[in-house]
Order: structure tokens, then C-alpha cells, then sequence
């Protein structure tokens, strides 16, 4: 009887697990990263609803959910229904992130779309990416100061790859590429174990607001533990729920105490 009843608990706990990753599954996110370095601040219209308010420069949105297909997105100033400066139509596919940046200066604005992967790291591990969003800025690289290069020879509106790194503080700069003149130092550079970053080069090389590098925490991921308690009877099947179910553990602990009833009944 207590494997019958084990096989019972788990085809329900796996049943709904299944129900639970159907019911939560994610559509596309869509962010707005502000890098225009001479436009004012914005709002952001999706669909004809206004989705974010008030973004200044060198500012990014949270992930706003949206569904899959075709989205028309407009950015105007701040507390304005027109001019769009920028008017798209974006095609989302489901379970994507996307980040949709404001680059250029104001007279030659445009959209950069960019497909974002907020995917968990490994242990131990952050990812970073690079952004070039500095309108007159030549092609740089991203190197560790004095040592290796990071990423390499990325133009205006280029992105380096999503590159893992050791979790931890570094000494970075930015270097005009193919070369050791560094244009902009970037000490202290934090990052965190579970964490997805990008870093964004912006403002102007030669200008009012002046180059900047802006580091922005895309995602975070917590690990699961990597051992659950258990009782002398077995798995701590309330344990599992707990950590898997969330919002479902009343319905376990209500299983759990008629089993322990039935045990009883049969004792006496």
C-alpha cells in the first residue's frame, strides 16, 4: 500500500506540475532603452495605449508582457500624443524577451531591436553582453583593464554576444578597436552570480551628454536548493510541493493529512 500510494502522490504532483507550466506560460516581453543622447524624455505606446511614461536618457523600461504577432510601437515626448520620433511595427514571437532601443540622435532616430536571451546562467557564472549606442563613437573593444579583450571591434548600433563570466568586481575599459587607447574607463564593474546584464555604450565621443557606459540587470535567477529534507519514512512529499507548487501546498497538506488518518485507522 505505501508504494501504491507513493505512485499516487507522485502522478498527482506530476499532474500538476504540468497543469502549473501550461497555465504560466510566458509570452514575449518587450523593454525601451532610452539612448538618444539628445532626445527628450519619452512615452512608449504600444497598440495605441500608453505602456511606459516619462523615460529620459540612458533609462530602460521593465519587460512589459504582450502577446505573440504584430505590435505597433510609438515613441513621443513626454506628455505628448506627437510627434512619434519612432513608429514601428514589431513582430514578437512567443516566449522571447526584446529590447527596443532608442539609438541615434533625435534628427536620425530609429529603432534597434534586439532579441534578448535572460536564460540562467551556470553556477557560479553571470552573463554579459555589449551594446554600442553611441551615435558618433568609432568601433571599440571591451577589455579588461591591461589584460584580454572582452569583446571585439563592435560598431555603432553592434552587439557583442552574451559571454559568460566568473562571478565578481572588475577593473573593464573601452578601447578605440584593434588598438590600446582607452576612450572610456569602467572600474568597478560588479557582477553577480545568477545575473544576465548588458552593458551599453552611450552619450557622444565628442559631445554633450558625454560617452557613458550604462550597465543594466536584465534578469536574476535565484538557484533551487540542491537537497530537500526528508522524514524516516521516506520523501517529505509537503517539502516537494512547497518548492514546486507554491500556491498548491494546501492541497497536499490536506492529501497528506488524510493519508496519515488512514494509517491510523489501520493501526487501530
Amino acid at each position: 500500500m505505501r508504494t501504491l500510494r507513493s505512485f499516487v502522490v507522485v502522478g498527482a504532483l506530476v499532474a500538476l506540475l504540468t497543469t502549473s507550466v501550461t497555465a504560466f506560460a510566458a509570452g514575449p516581453r518587450v523593454r525601451v532603452i532610452h539612448a538618444s543622447p539628445d532626445a527628450p524624455a519619452v512615452d512608449v505606446w504600444v497598440d495605441g495605449a500608453k505602456a511606459f511614461s516619462d523615460a529620459s536618457f540612458k533609462a530602460a523600461t521593465t519587460y512589459a508582457p504582450l502577446s505573440a504577432g504584430d505590435h505597433k510601437v510609438q515613441v513621443v515626448p513626454a506628455g505628448q500624443t506627437e510627434p512619434a520620433v519612432i513608429d514601428a511595427t514589431l513582430t514578437l514571437a512567443a516566449d522571447k524577451d526584446y529590447s527596443v532601443v532608442a539609438v541615434g540622435k533625435l534628427a536620425n532616430i530609429e529603432p534597434l531591436v534586439l532579441e534578448d536571451n535572460n536564460a540562467a546562467p551556470a553556477a557560479g557564472k553571470a552573463h554579459v553582453r555589449f551594446v554600442h549606442a553611441s551615435p558618433d563613437a568609432p568601433a571599440v573593444d571591451i577589455a579588461v583593464t591591461g589584460g584580454p579583450v572582452l569583446f571585439s571591434n563592435v560598431p555603432f548600433k553592434g552587439v557583442g554576444d552574451y559571454t559568460p563570466v566568473d562571478a565578481g568586481t572588475y577593473d573593464l575599459e573601452v578601447r578605440v578597436a584593434g588598438t590600446d587607447t582607452v576612450v572610456l574607463p569602467l572600474p568597478g564593474v560588479k557582477l553577480d552570480a545568477g545575473t544576465v546584464y548588458t552593458a551599453w555604450a552611450m552619450g557622444l565621443a565628442a559631445g554633450e551628454p558625454a560617452l557613458t557606459a550604462v550597465l543594466t540587470t536584465d534578469a536574476q535567477h535565484t538557484a533551487a536548493p540542491t537537497t530537500l529534507p526528508t522524514t524516516g519514512g521516506g520523501p517529505n512529499w509537503l517539502m516537494i510541493a512547497a518548492v514546486l507548487l507554491g500556491g498548491s501546498t494546501l492541497l497536499v497538506v490536506a492529501s497528506q493529512k488524510q493519508t496519515a488518518a488512514a494509517r491510523n485507522e489501520q493501526r487501530q
